[in-house]
């Protein structure tokens, strides 16, 4: 009997979970309504504000920007995907890059997907383009019209180590009787981790001004749990689960994001100890702004910048303390 109930409870669950979805489209033209209702948000990470803040420091200070434009930050892991359906690291790093200079008010020029300038370019050329602007009605191409880039950054996404370490635990509970409950706990936590390799190239010299090399450990979890017992005739089998892991693809970001806010500091010449405290002293790079090749890795009173990109605190807007004090300089 105990079982009958089951079944029929079982039978029940799966034609109203049918009921959902139907054969015939409604009058709105779709067999179903999507779920979720979360609405769209900004796309954050630990670093952003601390690039907001260099950028609105900089213009307080009127540091000038250079022209800067991003090349190809390629995927050289050569990682698949484990669950199939393609790489496992994102393919868009340099719109990542393009995203955080932005924020950190660089100066961008396009340079990683120039096919639509170059075909209004080839249209102007054969005169197809018309502007009312002009004294014959088409537009014409100017010589210089273009600025060019004062540098350019470069690089790729060069590691992807899974299970760096893993550890677990399995725990089964019960006693002698069959017919009394079992229990059962699994608990399961892992370490991978990211790396990416940046230059920051003079556009005119070729010169390789600076470069950067970081890393981020990535940490998943998963969890279940689960009981098994007699109930009369019937086997109850209950578990439940769950799995969770952090967002390669923001750490990624992340990972840019930490490069771009030492670039940007080398760029407008501020010292990178002190790219939120606009109200302190400031160490200058250079008198002007703007990157020294000379001095990018010089040695400075006190820590390096080498010394200083090597701290897991700087820019971290829950670590460092210039961040979380108010950002100070930055300016709404």
């Amino acid at each position: 009997m105990a079982i009958k109930r089951l079944t029929i409870a079982a039978v029940g669950a799966l034609l109203l979970a049918g009921c959902a979805v139907t054969p015939n489209s409604g009058f709105d033209g779709r067999y179903a309504n999507p779920i979720g209702n979360a609405p769209v948000t900004t796309n954050p990470t630990p670093y952003s504000e601390a690039l907001v803040c260099l950028g609105n420091s900089a213009r307080a200070q009127g540091r000038p920007s250079p022209r800067i434009a991003v090349g190809r930050i390629s995927d050289y892991t050569g990682a698949g995907n484990p669950e199939g359906g393609g790489p496992a690291i994102t393919q868009g790093a340099s719109l990542m890059a393009m995203s955080a200079f932005a924020k950190a008010g660089i100066n961008l020029v396009e340079r990683f997907d120039t096919s639509v300038a170059e075909l209004e370019l080839r249209y102007a050329n054969n005169r197809l383009i018309g502007d009312a602007a002009e004294e014959d009605g088409f537009r014409l191409i100017h010589a210089g019209s273009i600025p060019g880039s004062n540098y350019h950054l470069v690089g790729g996404v060069t590691e992807l180590n899974y299970n760096i370490r893993s550890q677990g635990l399995d725990f089964l509970g019960g006693d002698r009787i069959d017919s009394d409950p079992t229990g059962v706990f699994n608990g399961r936590l892992y370490v991978m981790n990211v790396a990416i390799d940046l230059r920051l190239v003079n556009s005119e010299t070729l010169e390789v001004v600076d470069v950067i090399s970081y890393q981020k450990q990535i940490i998943g979890r998963e969890v279940s749990a689960g009981v098994f017992s007699f109930w009369g005739d019937a086997v109850i089998d209950i578990s439940t689960g769950g799995r969770s892991l952090e967002p390669i693809q923001l750490a990624v970001r992340s990972l840019i994001e930490r490069a771009v806010l030492e670039f940007s500091s080398t760029l407008y010449g501020i010292e990178a100890r002190s790219v939120c405290a606009f109200d302190d002293p400031l160490g200058l790079t250079n008198g002007s702004g703007g990157v020294n090749p000379h001095t990018s890795y010089a040695s400075r009173p006190g820590a390096s910048n080498v010394q200083i990109r090597q701290s897991v605190d700087r820019g971290h807007e829950q670590r460092d303390s210039a961040v979380r004090r108010g950002l100070r300089g930055r300016y709404d």
